[in-house]
């Protein structure tokens, strides 16, 4: 059985092999130099900094895991196809029942960050936006209850 292709935008592709690139060229090195380190001071026997450099290693090694299967799995989401209809990828202007103006990018679920305004094509809104036209206006579910967003603009 094959692995879930994972979508992602070029930028997010870039960014996550960055963080793999200093992983392990920078941090694998210098957790390793950490455990020599407090090996060296007190042994390994009853030793916190030996053991907070082991927890350090696990976290690090889990991570290149984690993000060397992203990157070998990743689909990188093309330039939308359809003008003003949301895809993958587009920026969408809503306006939502209080009239508040907001932007999203609809993003693979890897790089979701709501805070930055990249939300998910598996989350509600991103559900319910994906296919729609500017003018549409759509209703979403969402665990704070039913949101009314009209789209304004994609790009």
């Amino acid at each position: 059985m094959g692995q879930k292709k994972i979508l992602i935008t070029q930028e997010g592709l870039a960014k996550l092999q960055s963080e793999l690139e200093h992983l392990l060229s920078v941090r694998r090195q210098e957790v390793a130099s950490k455990i020599k380190r407090a090996r060296e001071m007190g042994g390994t026997e009853n030793n916190a900094e030996y053991e907070d450099a082991k927890n350090d290693q696990a976290f690090v090694e889990g991570r290149i895991l984690m993000l060397e299967n992203i990157v070998k799995n990743a689909t990188v989401i093309e330039s939308p196809a359809l003008l003003g209809v949301v895809e993958i990828g587009d920026k969408v202007l809503i306006q939502n029942q209080d009239g508040k103006i907001e932007q999203f990018s609809i993003v693979g679920s890897t790089e979701a960050n709501p805070v930055e305004g990249k939300i998910s094509n598996e989350s509600p809104v991103g559900k319910a936006l994906l296919g729609r036209k500017i003018g549409d206006e759509v209703e979403v579910t969402t665990p704070a209850g039913v949101l009314r967003l009209l789209i304004m603009d994609v790009t």
